[in-house]
């Protein structure tokens, strides 16, 4: 579970990107966090991963504060940034090694992770080449394995379908359904809302750092009393702002 509790972000004192954003991410549902660009999405993630730090507010992962106790707070999720390029100079088994030994997965227990997500994700045949050999869906699929490598009950995801073929898009989806099936919490930014729509259990809209609404699809529809897209309720929603 992700709490967030009157959360306020500024940058240069002025301009406010999150404000009073109170937000509660339940276990068993998958979340998708969606708005425009620029509508305070990356900061308010950054902010629950601990990159960021409030200016005022409060932030809980399975009741942990991210300010008053980060490292244990760090240890309940896994989360996979909108930009893989990273460790680049790594082999792909050298960064999911480095991965596990930052959450102390024990050597039996990481070697068997490893080559069950590898093969999930058709990774295998792939992990003593270096990173930077990678094709951007590859380098999305390794930073994804090492995420989930200490198996983690909230999964951060921000934008994580970008640049995945359709096979690995659909084993993505298909984890994230066993992940909330198991009472575990799935959290993921996308701006692709036709997949928000088909695999999100509630959603949360957010444009110039205002929450807009927070709900089912359902609810939504009821709120605008149409059976119309979550395209164009969404579009709606942000376009009267």
């Amino acid at each position: 579970m992700i709490e967030i509790n009157n959360v306020n972000k500024s940058y240069n004192g002025t301009t406010k990107a999150v404000n009073d954003l109170n937000l509660t991410i339940p276990e068993g549902v998958i979340f998708g966090f969606l708005g425009p660009n620029g509508a305070g999405k990356s900061t308010t993630i950054k902010m629950i991963t601990g990159i960021l730090n409030s200016d005022s507010g409060e932030i809980k992962i399975n009741g942990i504060s991210i300010k008053d106790n980060p490292i244990e707070a760090k240890k309940q999720f896994g989360y996979v940034p909108d930009n893989p390029d990273m460790f680049l100079r790594l082999k792909g088994l050298e960064y999911l090694n480095f991965m596990a030994d930052i959450y102390e997965v024990p050597k039996e227990i990481r070697e068997e992770r490893i080559e069950k997500l590898s093969k999930r994700f058709e990774m295998i045949d792939s992990l003593n080449d270096k990173i930077q050999s990678y094709s951007h869906g590859m380098r999305q699929k390794i930073v994804l394995i090492g995420a989930l490598i200490h198996e983690p009950s909230v999964w951060i995801l921000d934008e994580p379908l970008t640049g995945l073929d359709p096979k690995s898009s659909y084993t993505l989806k298909e984890m994230m359904r066993e992940h909330v099936s198991n009472g575990k919490t799935v959290f993921f930014s996308t701006h692709v809302l036709e997949v928000a729509e088909k695999i999100c259990d509630k959603v949360a809209i957010i444009n110039k750092g205002n929450i807009l609404f927070c709900g089912t699809l359902d609810e939504m529809r009821e709120h605008f009393k149409s059976n119309e897209s979550l395209e164009k309720m969404f579009l709606e929603l942000t376009e009267n702002e």
